[in-house]
């Protein structure tokens, strides 16, 4: 798979569109923990960042010296986040949406048009082009991704202590096959998504019980 380009944001600037945002967010997926986005602008004319790809096909120590560079390189940057309780209240599309919205505000710079990995995204609440594919194909979008998984490992990373049963240093809260055995002897932690299954499944049995 190629690396993704700047030929959709510099096709854009082109146009007279100024401040390009890239926004993406990871963490729909896992069992536990937030869900994190991330909005990059790099600056009309920026080169290609050596190593920058899909964020799920690099290794941590590769997202962590790219998330450095792209911090240097972007003209702004900005981390959003919504909460396991956001999450159970709203559900992930919309604290997913919700993450985006924060991180977009964080901005200094307003953006003029805004690059969204995937399909349209109404609970945005703002114009925004959806790309399918876009962490692969448009390098902002790319940085957005890196600087949010980043973000969000290292959060996994610092409560994994906590909770050793659950072993989120390793995958980060998804369900692997040891978080889910630990699930089914322990008690699910307040940074649990109560929402999503297996949690909601063992509240129902505890609830027969």
């Amino acid at each position: 798979m190629p690396d993704p380009t700047l030929e959709r944001e510099a096709a854009l600037w082109a146009k007279g569109f100024e401040f390009v945002a890239g926004l993406d967010e990871v963490g729909r997926g896992p069992l536990a923990g937030p869900v994190i986005a991330a909005a990059v602008i790099f600056p009309p004319g920026q080169s290609s960042i050596e190593g920058l790809k899909d964020s799920k096909l690099m290794t941590p120590a590769e997202r962590e010296r790219v998330a450095i560079e792209v911090r240097a390189a972007a003209r702004a940057w900005a981390v959003g986040a919504a909460s396991v309780r956001e999450i159970d209240r709203i559900n992930i599309r919309r604290a997913s949406a919700l993450a985006m919205r924060r991180a977009l505000a964080r901005l200094p710079i307003t953006p003029d048009h805004i690059l969204l990995d995937g399909t349209p995204l109404p609970e945005l609440g703002t114009a925004h082009e959806p790309v399918v594919g876009g962490d692969s194909l448009c390098q902002s979008v790319s940085a957005a991704a890196v600087l949010a998984k980043c973000v969000r490992d290292r959060l996994m990373e610092r409560l994994a202590p906590r909770y050793p049963q659950f072993h989120w240093e390793a995958n980060k809260g998804y369900g692997t096959a040891e978080h889910l055995a630990a699930l089914r002897e322990c008690a699910p932690t307040r940074h649990h998504r109560v929402s999503f299954s297996p949690m909601s499944q063992l509240e129902l049995l505890e609830g027969t019980e």
